[in-house]
């Protein structure tokens, strides 16, 4: 931050001595579309709003506070105010078509309140009388304002275009200023696209793989800049969620208001993260305006949906919000012995008591029954035959996942503020498979498969709390924001496992569905781990340069026992590690506000897990990075431009491979990845909105195995490129309408780490459209139909991923109804 920042998020920027009241300034109602603050430095901000174009406002006459609130969405701006002077206070409301200026001026009519501009998409209100008091030593005075973007990473926005948030460096941080490839995936976007899974929220986003493993709900499985991050990179609200085995925390995205996205190592202030980077989920919170929705909806494999979404005060009180959301699906897939079921709700609750003190709660329980195994049976190496590898008889994947937690923030001072995050959460799985493979049934006659089943019962708890304090001060001309924390994570991982044999399938005379016997379960693993970690950072900001220094050390211990319940044979291993990491990065704000930044970034991740094909513990992934870039933020236009190139060398790092037909994760030696970046995102006066990215990659096998040293990674496309649109017609003959489509490049890849086969590029085409039925009749307001549809021409390409091949997924479409108030 910029001496510009004070309180929790930002200050006020003087060359004297900060006033005691720009000090206080700590705290705001901050809406935008998605909520939260943007760092701002009202001392630099020089260009004056100007109202592009008139809007149409419908706000009932209501409390001031939450009038603001509703004006603020409605006109994608940031409005700081106290509290305090708006408690008690009635607004008319407003409206009709009007300038954003006229519009607010209405609302404020009879308040004794005045508003500034401070920038393009920031507005100030204070009261008149203290207006009208400047100070006298020059620098600017601002009410106390309440900040609502700290601890989780939430994202501040305006349409499509993600501006800060806490992750990259746990205080609120403008992207510009982040010396690291950072991307967002804001609440406009979801509601456009509508995605049906984290890999669908994420697919317009640079340097991401999705679908390497075809059509599969059991649970997330993408790559960033080469590398998986399945494992290590899925954050929820800026705090590490562990996995191990099927123990994946899965994302609805209906109960989710964003994703940060920090590519490349990210240990420095996290902890344990793989080189690919992290992506942060961020959980619906609670609002302080009221919010109302019910949505149904219907699509492809008869997928039926309900859901909805509740928030605002808590009635009868002035410092509770609660929220609460959920849904029931049923839902078939490609497969016949895969479905696509969840029941899912999600209550959370925020007390503010003051405007020094925030404690939200979070929660969060789901049942997910999808499929053990979501594949089709490879008859000869490098091809995919019509059969599937699975058994509706004997294929259920049951996954119950819960979560409790809370985010507390206090404002100590005027330089200190202390933050707590904490998580409980815990899994249970009890999945069946069956899996096919050529062995002796197939040699003996080629149109019978062999077949053999697994059954594994597995449970995943873990505890992780992050306590820091940040403090925001000045030495000489130096300004700085310093977090220092700890973290501590516990996990606890059981898996019980059992293989049986089962009759082969017959390719003439499909024998599916007939009755498969559950495998005793023949083994056990038992693994705890503790880690805790360590961490500073300062943002040392001079003039235009900001340097980002940061370091942690981790100390981590794990324990696994294994037994075989065949004999009662036991065995047991201790393991310890311990690991600095870091990250340094500079960047310079020219000024036509272009900002170019280089740095070098570290990460650690220890491995929950057993290695099958050792019979040993996984060892921690190792990683480092140099990156350059340049981000630019265009004045007075909702767009944001970045670019980056890296390299990045990983040793150790989790992957998937098959092993006699079974999915199983193996490690690997040393990866090398180098690659370009580029991505634009925007929304814009006019109604259009979109995002685009392009990048390009290219993964080495620097140590592994013989035959692959020297080869590129499977299934990483040298380049990907993706585009989505989304316009909302002006009023006319289609008033109420908006349509968006989007196209993605997947390049060619290699379809095993010998480069022995190869993935074909393809290009896949999204699309949307919607209808606002208000615009048909007043009466309807708040109503609207949307239909989304995947892969619009139902392409199905192979995707060959560490030898085995899978077809990509096919067009889904799914049309909703949605109705709020």
């Amino acid at each position: 931050m910029s001496n510009t920042d004070c309180g929790f998020s930002f200050g006020i920027r003087s060359h004297r001595l900060l006033t005691k009241s720009a000090l206080l300034c700590t705290a705001a109602v901050v809406v935008t579309l998605l909520s939260g603050p943007e760092a701002v430095s009202i001392a630099r901000a020089q260009t004056s709003a100007t109202d592009a174009g008139a809007i149409d406002f419908d706000i009932n006459p209501q409390p001031l506070s939450q009038a603001l609130v509703s004006f603020s969405n409605a006109a994608g701006l940031q409005l700081f105010f106290n509290v305090d002077i708006a408690r008690d206070i009635q607004s008319p409301g407003v409206r009709g078509r009007l300038s954003r200026r006229e519009a607010l001026k209405r609302i404020l009519s009879g308040s004794g309140l005045e508003y500034k501009f401070t920038n393009a998409t920031t507005v100030t209100i204070r009261s008149a009388a203290n207006a009208q008091q400047p100070p006298t030593d020059g620098s600017i005075v601002l009410d106390v304002i309440e900040v609502t973007g700290g601890s989780g990473g939430v994202i501040t926005a305006d349409g499509y275009v993600g501006k800060s948030s806490a992750t990259g460096t746990k205080t609120d941080t403008p992207f510009i200023e982040t010396p690291q490839s950072i991307s967002s995936v804001t609440e406009a976007q979801l509601e456009d696209r509508k995605p049906q899974s984290l890999l669908d929220a994420i697919a317009y986003t640079p340097g991401v793989r999705v679908n390497a493993y075809g059509t599969d709900p059991r649970y997330d499985s993408f790559f960033v800049r080469g590398f998986n991050v399945t494992n290590t990179g899925v954050f929820r609200d800026n705090l590490r969620q562990p996995a191990a085995g099927y123990g994946i925390f899965l994302t609805e995205p209906y109960g989710i208001e964003g994703i940060s996205i920090l590519r490349g190592p990210s240990s420095a202030l996290y902890g344990a993260t793989g080189a690919g980077g992290l992506y942060n989920v961020i959980t619906k919170r609670p609002t302080m305006t009221p919010l109302r929705e019910v949505e149904v909806q219907y699509g492809t494999h008869d997928r039926r949906q309900a859901q909805f979404d509740l928030s605002g005060p808590v009635p009868g009180t002035d410092s509770f919000y609660y929220r609460l959301t959920g849904l029931g699906r049923l839902s078939d897939t490609e497969f016949a012995s895969v479905p696509d079921d969840r029941v899912y709700i999600a209550p959370a609750l925020t007390w503010r008591p003051d405007s020094d003190t925030k404690f939200t709660f979070l929660s969060e329980y789901s049942r997910s029954k999808s499929g053990g195994n979501p594949a089709y049976y490879n008859d000869y190496y490098g091809h995919v035959s019509p059969f599937e590898a699975g058994d509706p008889a004997f294929g259920d994947l049951v996954h119950e996942q819960g979560r409790v937690g809370w985010e507390f923030e206090r404002r100590l001072s005027d330089v200190f503020t202390f933050r707590q995050n904490a998580r409980y959460s815990i899994q249970d799985i009890d999945a069946k498979y069956v899996y096919a493979y050529n062995g002796a049934q197939h040699a003996l006659d080629p149109t019978l498969v062999d077949r053999g089943s697994g059954y594994d019962v597995q449970r995943l708890e873990a505890f992780v709390i992050d306590d820091q304090i940040e403090a925001k001060f000045s030495t000489g001309a130096l300004n700085h924001t310093v977090v220092n924390g700890v973290d501590i994570t516990w996990a606890k991982y059981r898996a019980l496992a059992g293989s049986g044999s089962v009759a082969p399938l017959n390719t003439r005379n499909l024998n599916y569905g007939q009755a498969i016997a559950t495998p005793d379960l023949t083994s056990r693993t038992d693994q705890r781990q503790f880690q805790t970690g360590v961490y500073t950072q300062d943002q040392i900001r001079y003039e235009a340069w900001t340097l980002t220094v940061g370091g942690r050390h981790d100390w981590v211990s794990t324990k696994t026992d294994s037994t075989d319940l065949t004999n009662g044979a036991a065995s047991s291993l201790d393991q310890t590690d311990k690991q600095f990491s870091g990250r340094v990065g500079l960047s310079y704000k020219t000024a036509f506000g272009v900002v170019p930044y280089i740095s070098y970034s570290t990460a650690f991740s220890p491995n929950v897990g057993w290695n099958k094909t050792t019979n040993a513990p996984f060892k921690p992934t190792t990683s480092t990075q140099q990156e350059a870039g340049v981000k630019y933020l265009l004045p007075n236009a909702n767009v944001m431009l970045t670019a980056a190139v890296f390299n990045i060398d990983q040793e150790n790092g989790l992957f998937y491979e098959v092993i006699n037909g079974v999915n199983t994760q193996v490690q690997r030696g040393k990866l090398r990845s180098q690659g370009v970046e580029l991505e634009a995102v925007a929304s814009l006066d006019n109604g259009l909105s979109l995002s685009g990215s392009y990048t390009y990659t290219d993964l080495k096998i620097l140590e592994g195995p013989s035959t692959t040293v020297g080869k590129y990674v499977s299934s990483v496309p040298f380049h990907t490129a993706a585009l989505w649109a989304n316009y909302k017609l002006p009023a006319g003959a289609f008033y109420g309408f908006s349509v968006g489509g989007g196209t993605r490049l997947i390049g060619t890849s290699y379809g095993d780490d010998q480069n022995t086969i190869v993935n074909s590029a393809r290009v896949l085409i999204d699309a949307s459209l919607r209808y606002d039925l208000a615009a048909l009749d007043p009466k309807l307001k708040g109503t609207s139909l949307q239909v989304n549809a995947t892969n619009v021409f139902d392409r199905r390409d192979t995707t060959c991923t560490s030898g085995y091949c899978y077809l990509d997924p096919g067009r889904t479409v799914i049309a909703s109804l949605k109705y709020n108030w």
